[in-house]
């Protein structure tokens, strides 16, 4: 009979998880012996590091990354990591490697409590009753972490258990997406069209779930101005595009103040709304009627006014597209104006060099960037037309974009990444 170990290993080839991230030691030994030559091991340095390849990788395949730290300190360090993995919605089979199950109950040296350690940041934390039951665990994960919302999933794994023999869990596939509610759908396309004057606030999720060009046919079929989501981790919308306004502020006040001339706001895949600085005002002015999609049921249910719909944001944008009429005499909202040209100077302006990585940035790059002081600056100079194009920590973190561009590097080896630090 096979033993964990090498169950696991057919299970992670069946999964499409071949690629680890890690940083090992002793209590994860036994899991990367015999380690399969089909197999590729990213050795980091830290397990924060580790972690943040793994989130890039994921984010680049849109399927589940497999990560291997070492015990209860080498969790604890991946934990900032593990929160933007979370906020960031990004798949992951996270595990560590506990103390042999067999002397647990005389707290050695590397055993600890890692189950709670990665809570509450994990869609689930498990260690496995019986050495047998590792390979149908880490099975449960992916499918977990996958499941939408996505999200990073926790697994502790005695070091004994590998050696054990099991048998194969029985195959098992799951449709990871919920499709919205039809007559939710029903009556969004019915008030989109009878508004007046429309806009769309798109966020991370359009194109987390392949909706970029579909919300560009939607808001064309509306003459919809669009706006983008305060302070999305990933542009939903072409940001070169005429109808596209700029992005909302994280603010109460000025997101009322920016959406009072919509009679009808459409938000994708973000929430209603994300703010930073405290400014107090309403949600959004009188007469504004607020229509929410998001694959996040804890979104529409924290969603401060208007009706939310939960399900799958692409599949409910294009049914949208199917319902509305062919055309509208709407006016088409004003053309957002270029910014000026800055000047050289010395040292180099913020503004100057966002021009100019502009002027050289080849259609197609995947944009890491985590600039917080001059985001602003970035995305007025910045604008990119394609999906993929830009990635940030949902967390507002520091310390993510490195790892997330290499891990996404590897993911799209023949996609240009371009990593842009600098706060402060």
């Amino acid at each position: 009979m096979a033993t964990v170990r090498e169950v696991t290993h057919d299970l992670l080839r069946d999964l499409g998880m071949t690629t680890v991230f890690g940083n090992p030691g002793s209590t994860e030994l036994p899991f990367l012996q015999d380690f399969p030559e089909d197999f590729r091991y990213v050795l980091a340095l830290q397990e924060a590091s580790a972690l943040g390849m793994a989130d890039g990788y994921a984010q680049g395949t849109g399927s589940a990354a497999f990560v291997n730290l070492h015990t209860g300190p080498g969790l604890g360090n991946a934990m900032g990591a593990m929160v933007t993995a979370w906020h960031n919605r990004t798949p992951l089979v996270v595990t560590a490697g506990q103390q042999d199950r067999r002397h647990l109950i005389l707290d050695p040296m590397l055993s600890g409590n890692l189950v709670e350690l990665a809570q509450p940041y994990v869609k689930r934390s498990h260690e496995p009753e019986r050495a047998e039951d590792v390979p149908r665990e880490i099975m449960r994960a992916y499918h977990t972490a996958m499941q939408a919302p996505k999200g990073p999933v926790f697994v502790s794994i005695p070091m004994n258990d590998w050696d054990v023999e099991a048998e194969p869990p029985p195959s098992h596939e799951v449709y990871h997406e919920p499709a919205p509610d039809p007559e939710g759908i029903k009556k969004f396309a019915q008030v989109l069209a009878g508004a007046e004057r429309p806009a769309i606030v798109a966020g991370a999720w359009v194109d987390r779930k392949g909706a970029f060009h579909d919300t560009v046919a939607l808001a064309e079929k509306l003459n919809a101005a669009v706006w983008e989501a305060p302070l999305a981790s990933r542009a939903g919308f072409p940001q070169d595009h005429p109808l596209f306004q700029g992005g909302l502020a994280p603010a109460q006040k000025p997101v009322s103040e920016q959406l009072s001339g919509y009679d009808v706001v459409l938000v994708l895949g973000a929430p209603v709304f994300l703010y930073y600085p405290y400014v107090p005002g309403p949600v959004v002015k009188e007469g504004t009627e607020v229509l929410h999609i998001t694959g996040d049921p804890d979104k529409a249910s924290r969603a401060a006014l208007g009706t939310s719909l939960f399900g799958n944001v692409a599949y409910a944008v294009r049914q949208l597209i199917e319902m509305l009429p062919e055309k509208t005499d709407r006016p088409a909202p004003p053309v957002r104006e270029a910014p000026e040209v800055p000047e050289p100077a010395t040292p180099i302006p913020p503004a100057y060099l966002m021009h100019t990585l502009a002027e050289v940035l080849p259609e197609g790059t995947a944009i890491f960037e985590e600039s917080g002081s001059s985001r602003g600056t970035f995305h007025e100079y910045v604008r990119p037309g394609w999906p993929g194009a830009y990635f940030n920590a949902a967390s507002g973190s520091l310390g993510y974009a490195m790892p997330a561009s290499v891990g996404y590097k590897l993911a799209m080896p023949e996609t240009p990444v371009v990593c842009l630090i600098g706060d402060g």
